[in-house]
């Protein structure tokens, strides 16, 4: 599958995700800065989140959260924060086109129609859709139609939940459709992760599968990467003592440029199934391996026997695997103790 210009799947390397989210803090240089670092890091693209405070919460949701004992992470009321930390059009615009320049893909995750036309104006390379949405189908359904890639987080949702979501993109003759796993708390405790339920969504749905991940730390994605993640999504931050949401679980520039570099290691590392001994192996046979050789010193004409036979570095001459095929034979020539034996010395 093509995510713009870059191929993901199950031999290809990693995709990274910088996730941004609101990370940016309404602040625009902030958001240029994230980008910038982003595409430094060397991650494939930088991923937003579209919504307004009209789009996504509801009256009695924001009456109901007017003031959080955390003032790091809230500066005010959940009304207050959402406006502040909104993306207008033009401020969508702008980060799209600074991407652009950075040489980094700009994308995001919609949460209303309107949002979904605004990025398909953007040209955005796929739709993401948070794990909040796997059950809101009317939207995943307008998504599908547009007929670019569809990438699904699975936090918080039932197998059955996750088949139908996939029905429904499918059913708008949508099959680019990648899911990620996900586990929808900030940060999960590492026994409710269970990376192999990468493994379960691909065997049930037969689509690529990656990881949008909430821990701390670069251990997790690169371990999902080892088991197969075509695509890692990881919050990202400047600085994870900054205020706001997300910044305390976002990995950092350093830590991005980590799961990016050692990411690609890992992806390489992996290799095939078929069993393969390298050239350079093949090298290292002649200095690592054994011979057989003499215990003492021997005569033209002596018959040997396995008494007479020891093995030792290196492994120019006979194999020890060969012993049978040397035990019975004649030397043809005097051998000297501890000399390697070849084939030209036996008769």
């Amino acid at each position: 599958m093509m995510l713009g210009e870059v191929e993901i799947g199950p031999n290809r390397p990693p995709y990274i995700i910088a996730e941004v989210g609101s990370n940016h803090n309404g602040d625009m240089n902030l958001c240029r800065r994230l980008i910038d670092a982003a595409a430094e890091a060397g991650a494939h693209a930088v991923k937003f989140q579209s919504w307004t405070d009209k789009s996504l919460i509801a009256e009695e949701e924001y009456a109901r959260n007017t003031e959080y004992s955390d003032k790091k992470k809230h500066f005010g009321s959940l009304r207050e924060m959402v406006t502040a930390y909104q993306l207008t059009s033009e401020q969508h615009r702008e980060a799209h086109a600074h991407c652009q320049a950075a040489g980094i893909a700009f994308c995001s995750t919609p949460f209303s129609i309107e949002e979904v036309d605004l990025l398909e104006e953007l040209d955005v390379p796929f739709f993401k859709i948070a794990s909040m949405d796997v059950v809101h189908l009317p939207l995943l359904k307008y998504v599908a139609r547009k007929q670019r890639p569809v990438v699904i987080s699975t936090g918080m949702a039932t197998l059955g939940e996750i088949e139908e979501a996939v029905e429904v993109v499918r059913a708008e003759g949508n099959e680019q459709i990648v899911l990620l796993h996900c586990v929808s708390i900030y940060p999960p405790e590492y026994g409710t992760i269970h990376l192999r339920n990468m493994a379960t969504l691909q065997r049930a749905f037969d689509v690529p599968v990656g990881f949008s991940d909430h821990t701390l730390g670069t251990a997790i994605p690169l371990a999902a990467i080892a088991i197969g993640a075509c695509i890692i999504e990881k919050h990202f931050t400047l600085d994870q003592d900054m205020e706001g949401w997300d910044h305390a679980i976002s990995a950092d520039p350093v830590q991005l440029r980590t799961i990016v570099t050692e990411g690609r290691n890992i992806f390489s590392a992996l290799g095939d199934t078929h069993r393969v001994v390298s050239r350079e192996e093949m090298e290292k046979r002649k200095k690592f391996r054994r011979s057989l050789v003499a215990r003492h010193s021997l005569e033209q004409g002596h018959l040997l026997i396995e008494s007479d036979l020891d093995a030792k570095r290196p492994g120019t001459g006979i194999s020890p695997s060969e012993l049978s095929y040397v035990i019975g034979r004649r030397l043809v020539c005097d051998v000297a103790a501890d000399q390697v034996l070849d084939w030209k010395h036996l008769g």
